[in-house]
């Protein structure tokens, strides 16, 4: 009777990890809305052994397409986790588990796991921070096969807003790939303190300003 229980236990768990979850897909529909836009960017690096003056880019977004960063100047950025239009996550198929309810900077937030189901996914887990109420996503952790992990904090101007007005990535710097002979002449590096370091991590963060966008 006890096994039976628990293969009943364990197969309804796993029905319910089938479903992908409502609320995900309502902030995909609200984002799917968008069909295109631009903004201005201003970034600064926050490496401990690595001092690089503000920056500024612009940004561009196609629905379907990865966004897009361009710069007169060099810009230091991660080969992924500045890309909060969630395609990466629905290019494949993936199951969802929820994982209750958890309170971040005094708001309710609905944690999901998201688990890619095709080996094709270049995604191993991705744990999901959930404003149901404003329908959009709070903050996500991000666990990849070939490029490490990395997390991505969102915040917004008005409660109304679909995109984000300041976005904060934190990721291993090793996963840069990029040399930093050529970080240009206006950045400074201290070598010594970057070898003392056992973990080597960093934050990029960025002000989002002059949204132009287009709605379906």
């Amino acid at each position: 009777m006890r096994l039976a229980l628990l293969l009943f236990f364990l197969s309804t768990q796993f029905v319910q990890a089938q479903k992908v979850d409502a609320d995900l897909l309502r902030i995909k529909q609200r984002m799917d809305s968008v069909k295109q836009f631009s903004a201005a960017v201003t970034l600064n690096l926050d490496v401990p052994f690595i001092k690089m003056p503000t920056k500024r880019a612009q940004i561009k977004y196609v629905k379907g397409k990865k966004m897009a960063f361009s710069s007169d100047d060099f810009v230091m950025l991660p080969k992924r986790g500045l890309d909060f239009s969630l395609n990466e996550i629905f290019k494949h198929p993936f199951i969802t588990v929820d994982r209750g309810m958890e309170k971040r900077d005094g708001k309710n937030l609905k944690v999901i796991n998201v688990i890619p189901t095709d080996g094709k996914s270049d995604l191993v887990l991705v744990t999901l921070y959930m404003d149901t109420k404003s329908v959009r996503i709070m903050q996500s952790e991000v666990n990849t096969r070939k490029d490490g992990s990395y997390t991505l904090l969102m915040q917004y101007a008005k409660a109304a807003d679909i995109l984000p007005d300041y976005i904060e990535a934190g990721f291993a710097i090793e996963r840069l790939k990029i040399p930093l002979n050529f970080m240009g002449r206006d950045t400074k590096i201290d070598r010594k303190k970057m070898r003392s370091m056992d973990t080597k991590t960093g934050k990029i963060k960025m002000q989002l300003s002059d949204y132009h966008i287009a709605m379906i």
